[in-house]
């Protein structure tokens, strides 16, 4: 957390992982052992941390921010 992203990483990406690491720090969540994992399915960016949050891109390039606490709320 914290780290430098990789260079071919979307802007919105970046400062949605940025929020979102802002937002455990606002918290006081301890995240020292948790990172980041980035895959490309099907030629797109999904960034997961280790706590299930996930962010994907959009159609038109926006952040989409997933909680795993949104997705409980739904069941």
């Amino acid at each position: 957390m914290g780290g430098q992203p990789p260079a071919r990483l979307a802007e919105a990406l970046v400062v949605a992982v940025r929020g979102v690491e802002d937002e455990l720090a606002a918290e006081s969540v301890d995240v020292s052992t948790w990172g980041w994992t980035l895959t490309f399915l099907e030629n797109k960016p999904i960034v997961t941390l280790d706590d299930g949050t996930s962010i994907h891109l959009d159609d038109a390039g926006r952040a989409q921010v997933t909680n795993p606490d949104d997705a409980a709320e739904e069941d």
